[in-house]
């Protein structure tokens, strides 16, 4: 195809030049390559979708289609650019150049060739409307002029290219497959489907709703990589609450999560209102208003937006854990003389949570950071129901929590809010919040001071007592630190002197101590 427009529907449109100009550089050398090269390239797809919302992304995704050559094209493009290319898909023609500027910015440039015989046929098989829009890249280039993008105050007339009613519903915020066949040439965009409704509050068209229903199944095929990419735009919205909860009535969820399917209708005790299932969704929803709540907070905001392991942020793994936090309950159900308990759910949990994470493939620290969320989500409530909280407690539950204490804090939040059963009183619930609440702040103060040096180190403590190295040396370092964090020493004599305590203690209970040799 040459790089004149189509002949089919072609709408005018007024498109912010803003997005062009804040990536001119890097676009106007693709320019020149391009056309060194004389070839026609079109924006497709998300991008597209993006400029049109203008909607700017911190590390933008950019994708070109071209009619063909598309891996030669972007492998002659990198060494130009003196950028990084990788080979996504040989056999369908698509290339990959990432490019890292000076500020930090990633680029991810993907190159394919077209899905068909044409430009049209190609729109026709992306996932849905609003995906299938194209903009000739040349012409809308040419029109944005340099020195008047500042704010993205001055606008142009654009020609987008749209055959299949994209900018429609774009406009009427509706999610649309376009291709009958779509779900059979990608079964992971059934799950695509309700992601973007997550990040645009979009609602799926009906038909489209209801051949993702009647396709799900062939998710189960789909890598757990490119599920989990899915699952964490849903993460990433401020709608994760509504889209899991439309994900569960299609029988979607429990296609990821195989493991929520035996909380359906597993009752609780009188605390609860609400079935084991209805309360993690709950927990969610009251996780998310928590969010909200907390945004105007730099701390926790700054906090949350921390990024743990390919691109996921604390954020992301929070709402993860809420939508998790029980996952133990129906392993350790008892119900005896009336009473319902589930003793022991939160470790069982735990070790259902490394399961998961290993199916979809996160990294081993985000598996930890969830298992270690899971493992202890109760520890607060129990603090809380306590008449007055030790600094020994305080202490080691920061101390056991590390990094992820305010997370921790936070999902206790939340899972107390989905808590509502006839015997739950609501002056235990205010203490709870209150409690909380103040735990956060203190995190967060303590960050700021400067860090307690220890009073005395293993080598001081070898020497003065003649021991031999051993693992008793880290568990007295341990005590001493706990007791200089709750003041019960504050100087290196206070601490030898705790230490000789310990070790005589540690003796007359018929530990064995390791002796120096002399």
């Amino acid at each position: 195809m040459s790089g004149s427009n189509p002949s089919y529907s072609v709408i005018g449109m007024i498109i912010s030049t803003q997005w062009f100009y804040n990536n001119r550089r890097l676009l106007g050398e693709i320019r020149d390559f391009a056309r060194r090269k004389h070839v026609a390239l079109y924006l497709v797809g998300g991008i597209v979708r993006d400029i049109l919302l203008k909607r700017d992304k911190k590390n933008p995704d950019i994708d070109f289609c071209l009619e063909n050559n598309a891996v030669l094209f972007a492998r002659d493009l990198a060494r130009e650019l003196r950028s990084g290319f990788v080979v996504l898909d040989e056999e369908h023609g698509c290339g990959r150049v990432v490019r890292k500027e000076k500020d930090g910015v990633l680029y991810t440039l993907d190159f394919t060739d077209f899905r068909g015989k044409d430009l049209k046929d190609d729109l026709l098989h992306r996932d849905c409307s609003v995906n299938s829009m194209a903009i000739d890249f040349e012409q809308a280039y040419s029109c944005v002029n340099d020195n008047s993008g500042t704010g993205g105050l001055r606008t142009f007339k654009r020609l987008i290219i749209d055959p299949y009613g994209g900018l429609r519903d774009l406009s009427a915020g509706k999610i649309r497959a376009v291709n009958k066949k779509s779900f059979d040439e990608d079964p992971v965009r059934i799950m695509r489907m309700f992601s973007l409704s997550a990040l645009f509050d979009f609602h799926i068209d009906k038909e489209t709703h209801a051949r993702a229903v009647a396709k799900k199944k062939k998710l189960l095929s789909v890598s757990s990589e490119r599920v989990r990419d899915e699952l964490f735009k849903v993460l990433s919205s401020v709608r994760g609450y509504e889209v899991f909860k439309s994900l569960w009535k299609a029988g979607i969820l429990e296609l990821i999560f195989p493991e929520i399917k035996p909380m359906y209708k597993l009752k609780q005790g009188p605390y609860h209102n609400l079935d084991v299932w209805k309360h993690t969704l709950d927990t969610v929803q009251k996780g998310e208003s928590l969010l909200k709540d907390f945004s105007r907070n730099k701390d926790i905001t700054a906090y949350l937006e921390e990024e743990v392991s390919s691109g996921h942020t604390r954020r992301e793994l929070f709402k993860l854990a809420l939508l998790l936090h029980d996952i133990g309950k129906p392993g350790t159900f008892r119900a005896e003389k009336k009473k319902v308990t589930f003793y022991g759910h939160e470790r069982l949990g735990s070790q259902l949570v490394k399961g998961i994470g290993e199916r979809l493939k996160l990294s081993n620290e985000e598996i930890r950071l969830l298992r270690r969320i899971t493992f202890m989500h109760l520890r607060p409530g129990y603090m809380a129901n306590n008449e007055t909280l030790t600094p020994r407690a305080k202490f080691r539950f920061f101390r056991d929590a590390g990094q992820d204490a305010v997370m921790v804090l936070m999902l206790s939040l939340a899972d107390q809010r989905a808590t509502r059963g006839y015997l739950t009183i609501e002056l235990s619930r205010e203490r709870h919040e209150r409690l909380m609440r103040r735990l956060i702040r203190e995190y967060f103060s303590e960050l700021k001071k400067e860090k307690k040096v220890r009073l005395v180190n293993g080598h001081d403590i070898i020497k003065t007592f003649k021991l031999s190295p051993s693992p008793l040396i880290g568990k007295l370092l341990r005590e001493l630190e706990e007791l200089q964090a709750i003041g019960k020493i504050a100087t290196k004599e206070e601490a030898l002197s705790a230490a000789g305590r310990i070790i005589s203690s540690r003796t007359s209970q018929g530990h064995h101590v390791i002796r120096r040799k002399k």
